[in-house]
């Protein structure tokens, strides 16, 4: 999508959009709404939707960057503890590993 081609008020609809979709638990959504949007926010010269789209910007920003915090740690503790959960720890894993933990 090239959004040299939209105008302003669909930017911004286009942003916001993405920013309410990342609260669905879709996290890659943030990650997109920052890609595409970085430039429109804080390097094109100022416009008057320009302010709210760097809202949503920051916002998805720090909604990704909370849940690669929040993922990251579920992951390490999941790693090194799920042999010591026992049989909750096999039943949380999509495969059992074979062998001694």
């Amino acid at each position: 999508m090239n959004l040299e081609r939209l105008p302003n008020e669909e930017k911004l609809s286009l942003c916001r959009k993405y920013y309410l979709g990342g609260f669905a638990f879709l996290p890659f959504l943030w990650l997109v709404n920052v890609v595409w949007f970085f430039r429109e926010a804080f390097i094109k010269p100022a416009y008057t939707e320009q302010l709210q789209i760097k809202t949503y910007v920051k916002r998805s920003a720090l909604g990704l960057l909370l849940w690669v915090a929040v993922l990251t740690t579920w992951i390490t503790i999941f790693q090194h503890y799920r042999a010591e959960w026992g049989e909750v720890g096999d039943y949380l894993s999509f495969t059992i590993p074979l062998g001694i933990p």
